[in-house]
């Protein structure tokens, strides 16, 4: 674990220069041009830290990912989640993360050029702020990643999912992408200490159209999309 969190400091210090850069990227860009610059040193860098890991990941499904802006929910089973995800779907995202990481160094400003939209959930005014400003990143053209549990729930039952953060699609008039993830809470939460190598088998799920995401009700839509995760991840826990 050491080793990982050495390598994780190490590196936000060598990407110094490269966040500079990349803030003053040419602001006329296309968005899928932009992001793919922004986002080439946090894929590297979530990879890395997989690696370090000694775990292997594994994808499928992430040839059906729709073109253009789309969000991304995912079950959320432990804290390297994000890296898994960063470092193995190929289209860029931003994400939705909690206020308290805001003050971190360095992390935080790779996380604004991303597009990630920072919450405050104990804050109801500045949740629904940021949620509002989700829906202008969805309507930009980035895409974004939520875990509608909240919190994790540790390799466990899944939690029931939150509304917020799946309205921003239907807001912002974006296809649904549901991604199911297996294995992080293995690798670190269910152990007594440090990392354990694992196997962490991530799979894109297909998505709901913009229309269909259009036509349904936000809390019918967050039931049917928990639906859909539970039932691939039955199916990954039988085939396992």
């Amino acid at each position: 674990m050491v080793y990982v969190l050495i390598y994780m400091g190490l590196y936000l210090l060598y990407s110094i220069p490269t966040l500079q850069k990349v803030k003053r990227l040419d602001r006329n860009m296309s968005v899928e041009e932009r992001d793919g610059i922004v986002h080439d040193l946090p894929k590297r860098w979530s990879r890395g830290i997989m690696k370090r890991t000694g775990s292997n990941v594994h994808i499928k499904g992430q040839e059906a990912i729709p073109a253009g802006p789309v969000l991304f929910v995912a079950n959320h089973s432990g804290d390297f989640d994000v890296p898994v995800l960063l470092g193995s779907i190929p289209k860029p995202f931003g994400f939705i993360s909690k206020m308290e990481v805001k003050k971190l160094p360095i992390i935080s400003g790779w996380m604004e050029m991303i597009s990630c939209i920072f919450i405050d959930r104990k804050n109801r005014r500045q949740a629904v702020l940021s949620i509002r400003e989700g829906g202008m990143v969805l309507k930009n053209g980035h895409s974004l990643l939520i875990f509608p549990e909240g919190t994790r729930n540790k390799g466990g039952a899944l939690k029931e999912f939150k509304t917020g953060g799946i309205r921003m699609a239907k807001d912002a008039g974006v296809p649904i992408v549901p991604v199911v993830i297996q294995g992080t809470a293995d690798m670190f939460e269910k152990q007594r200490r440090g990392i354990k190598p694992c196997d962490i088998y991530v799979e894109v799920l297909p998505s709901l159209s913009s229309a269909y995401v259009a036509d349904k009700d936000v809390k019918e839509l967050s039931i049917e999309v928990q639906g859909i995760i539970q039932a691939a991840l039955d199916e990954m826990r039988i085939a396992a």
